[in-house]
């Protein structure tokens, strides 16, 4: 059972650009603040927004910049990690390009995380051409590495999650190969991690309809996933094991487009399983009503687990 916060990261009240909805965020703790990269939804245009804090309770007032790295009307879905080999952080994120036949898988690199104007300007790691190894150009791009290699994975909206990988001194390219990783009642939005003190990978994947999270599990990032919390009754995070912490109102039933909090922030993606938190996008299903996607006016929360000796009122 988890528990959720009230809104942390809702639209900014501004003239110039408004955001519609603030989606898929990437998280991660340096130098004594939080930094979050996420889509936001802006008029006839996705793009990135970034904001940096303290504590969580502040992240609604921070201030918002939108990246410069792209001038494409379509950016977005970020992951964000430091590479250690290289000593430099990375943005990893899918980007829309006028004439490809599928979306970049594109980069950008910083030295200085908490200067949202570092980031260089977006580069394909793939970039649809002939070249391109991808069987189908999915979306939700993911970046996970062991000692010796730098997966990508994807999914494709069809039940199936892909694996591209290269070797970690040839990141971040070399990616020259894709085979099908997952097939399953499946969607969109696989994050895949190292759980800590253990031999094992932890991916969540979100599900359609109202939204939600499984689970599935494997020895290596090369490896059979095996389903851990794979139905609506049995998730990883669903409307049946959230609830809103003590004092907060009811504002979601969907658990979408989410990132753990990660022990670290390296290439790794290492996550501790007696610590997880859970930063999700989330709202009521009945407000989807009559909507198409690209209106859902997505806010971002935490999940924590819930504390067992608590009784529902």
């Amino acid at each position: 059972m988890w528990e959720y916060s009230s809104p942390l990261i809702a639209p900014e009240k501004r003239t110039i650009e408004p955001s519609r909805a603030q989606k898929d965020p990437t998280i991660v703790f340096y130098e004594g603040r939080w930094h979050v990269f996420m889509t936001v939804k802006l008029p006839g245009r996705s793009a990135i927004e970034y904001c940096s804090f303290e504590k969580w309770d502040d992240a609604q007032e921070s201030k918002r910049t939108l990246l410069q790295v792209s001038d494409s009307k379509y950016f977005c879905a970020p992951q964000v990690f430091y590479f250690t080999p290289h000593k430099r952080w990375y943005l990893i994120y899918q980007a829309g390009m006028p004439g490809s036949k599928k979306m970049w898988v594109a980069y950008s690199t910083s030295t200085n995380i908490a200067d949202p104007q570092s980031w260089t300007k977006a580069q394909p790691m793939l970039d649809g051409g002939p070249d391109d190894p991808r069987t189908v150009g999915g979306l939700d791009y993911w970046i996970i590495c062991d000692d010796k290699r730098a997966y990508l994975f994807l999914t494709s909206l069809d039940g199936r999650m892909w694996r591209l990988w290269t070797r970690l001194e040839d990141f971040p390219n070399g990616f020259d190969h894709c085979e099908l990783a997952l097939q399953d009642s499946i969607f969109e939005a696989s994050h895949t991690y190292k759980l800590k003190g253990r031999n094992e990978y932890l991916t969540v994947i979100e599900q359609n309809g109202q939204r939600y999270f499984k689970a599935y599990v494997a020895d290596r990032l090369d490896g059979p996933w095996t389903p851990l919390a794979d139905t609506f009754e049995r998730p990883f995070a669903s409307a049946r094991n959230i609830r809103p912490a003590t004092g907060v109102r009811r504002w979601t039933d969907n658990v979408s487009h989410g990132e753990l909090i990660r022990d670290g922030n390296d290439q790794t993606l290492t996550v501790d399983p007696e610590n997880l938190q859970f930063v999700f996008q989330g709202m009521l299903e009945k407000h989807k009503s009559g909507k198409g996607y690209g209106a859902f006016q997505w806010r971002i929360g935490l999940l924590t687990p819930a504390d067992s000796e608590r009784v529902e009122p």
